[in-house]
């Protein structure tokens, strides 16, 4: 994939502080956009291999934040590196994606929003639940709560602004969707979008090699089941 036309004179480099700086893109959320943050994210691990300066790599939806220790690293000479790179064609980060299916229950039980976004949408809810694991998600990023995935795909027709009130508890494994975007709550936390459905499977678990149960350029597919069956396998879980 060639870089060049998505990244002439659309983006910028801005300093957080003495220790990071972030490279900011002036363009929409986009699988081709994620693609080059991801592919800079591996060329700069693979430049400084046993650097411990360079501390972390943050990708977001249309940013890459660049962590790093001011002690061993000037800001100038980074911005350089990265303006250098990016002139680059990223071929050589190649993901091989993987397609993770992800059960869900949409019985009202579960789904305390789900009437509501039917009738915003002006449909029923069987068609709430159709359109909702009809497609492939791409996940963009993870970040909000550890876990969390940002999807790119939901049906038009199911966009929803957010609460105006959060609730002060979502829990575990909620399935919500606010504004154009759906996604999974993997911890129970605070939270203002409108659940539709539960998942019993676990998107964070803590202590194993890989922690997250998706990785940026993955696809996500909402599968749905009975609440019998969400029973038996958060049993399982716990």
């Amino acid at each position: 994939m060639s870089n060049h036309l998505i990244l002439k004179n659309s983006y910028r480099i801005v300093e957080n502080g003495d220790s990071a700086i972030t490279l900011l893109f002036d363009l929409p959320p986009s699988e081709q956009l994620t693609k080059v943050i991801m592919q800079l994210s591996f060329l700069l691990k693979r430049r400084f291999p046993e650097t411990p300066g360079l501390s972390e790599l943050i990708p977001a939806y249309n940013s890459l934040t660049i962590c790093f220790n001011p002690l061993e690293f000037s800001v100038q000479p980074l911005k350089s590196l990265i303006d250098e790179l990016l002139q680059e064609d990223l071929t050589g980060y190649v993901y091989q994606a993987s397609l993770i299916e992800i059960p869900v229950c949409y019985h009202q039980s579960l789904a305390p929003d789900i009437n509501f976004i039917a009738s915003h949408a002006g449909i029923n809810v069987q068609d709430v639940i159709a359109k909702h694991t009809q497609p492939e998600y791409l996940v963009h990023m993870l970040g909000f709560l550890p876990g969390f995935l940002y999807l790119g795909g939901l049906n038009p027709e199911l966009c929803c602004p957010r609460k105006q009130v959060p609730k002060l508890r979502i829990a575990s494994g909620s399935v919500g969707i606010g504004g154009d975007q759906t996604g999974i709550y993997p911890v129970a936390s605070p939270g203002g979008w409108h659940i539709i459905g539960q998942t019993p499977v676990n998107l964070f678990a803590v202590g194993t090699e890989n922690p997250f149960i998706a990785a940026p350029l993955d696809r996500v597919k909402f599968v749905e089941i009975s609440l019998a069956e969400f029973n038996e396998r958060s049993e399982q879980v716990t």
